[in-house]
């Protein structure tokens, strides 16, 4: 799934509450090169290198990301 992915691509996140778990948002985030470990590609977001894994939903576009979001966050979830 990752591997459709490269560096300076922009994607879509989403992002939840540390302290309200059952609130998220979708942020913009750019792929880069892991400073950790540069053969791998991470997600820089809010000043924060998150390495890609299967834990991050992660969109190509934000079209996408509001679609999952609203399936797993919407009003009709409740």
């Amino acid at each position: 799934m990752f591997n459709k992915y490269k560096a300076g691509d922009i994607v879509y996140v989403f992002i939840r509450n540390p302290h309200i778990p059952d609130v998220a948002t979708i942020q913009e985030a750019a792929v880069v090169k892991n400073p950790e470990n540069p053969k791998q590609l991470a997600v820089f977001l809010y000043e924060t290198y998150y390495p890609l894994t299967e834990e991050l939903a992660i969109y190509s576009t934000f079209e996408e990301a509001e679609q999952a979001y609203n399936k797993y966050f919407g009003e009709d979830t409740a």
